[in-house]
């Protein structure tokens, strides 16, 4: 019986030891990881590295293009040779005295106008188009006490102008109405002579000295 308990206890004993190694065993796995779990590891953070890259790269082409951006003239700022931009009272009288027959025609805009903005670029070609007009930009903002003698109370906004017969028209006019644009230039910008000087809009008076004197004007009767 002494022996069959000795027998016993020497398997609890064998047992406990193989549980401890058992146990060791795990424990050692867990502190140095598993070979697969650390290459594994190692595989994720290759990727991650090599996913940061292009943003990096992405980051920079966005910089780059904030930059190229940044040094494109602002939509307002594109010209033609017959387009002036006007900043000042004295100026748009001073444009209008030395045009002397030619059609002027003004344009009223604000920066922040979307349909001043859609209809500008038309406008630039109707400007290439017609060398023998003159294109006046009168910046709202910049003229706003201007503007509002001269009644400009929506954008953009369009006067037309020729030689002594002042003022022939103004209206209102979007890139969906262009056509009245073009309609006006057709009506108005024909053949004809000035018998007396420019004259100026409403409360603003051009001025003798900025009417151009090398010029005479023509007789009516040919």
């Amino acid at each position: 019986m002494a022996d069959v308990v000795r027998l016993q206890f020497h398997s609890l004993r064998f047992s406990s030891s193989l549980l401890t190694s058992l146990n060791s065993l795990q424990l050692g796995l867990s502190v140095n990881q598993n070979p697969f779990k650390r290459a594994y590891a190692l595989s994720n953070s290759s990727l991650a590295r090599f996913a940061y890259r292009p943003r990096k790269q992405l980051l920079h082409f966005k910089v780059q293009a904030a930059v190229a951006e940044t040094d494109q003239p602002k939509w307002w700022e594109r010209s033609v040779p017959n387009m002036i931009d006007i900043h000042s009272t004295q100026e748009f009288l001073s444009a209008l005295g030395q045009a002397g027959d030619r059609l002027v025609i003004v344009e009223f805009y604000g920066t922040w106008c979307a349909s001043c903005r859609a209809l500008f670029p038309k406008l630039c070609r109707t400007a290439e188009d017609h060398p023998e007009i003159l294109f006046l930009k009168v910046n709202f903002d910049e003229n706003k006490s201007m503007c509002k003698s001269m009644n400009v109370k929506v954008l953009p906004f369009f006067h037309f102008y020729r030689g002594a017969e002042g003022q022939l028209e103004s209206f209102s006019c979007s890139l969906a109405k262009f056509q009245k644009i073009k309609d006006a230039i057709q009506l108005h910008n024909t053949a004809r002579c000035s018998i007396g000087p420019p004259k100026g809009v409403g409360d603003l008076k051009i001025e003798p000295s900025l009417v151009p004197k090398d010029k005479p004007s023509e007789s009516a009767s040919a």
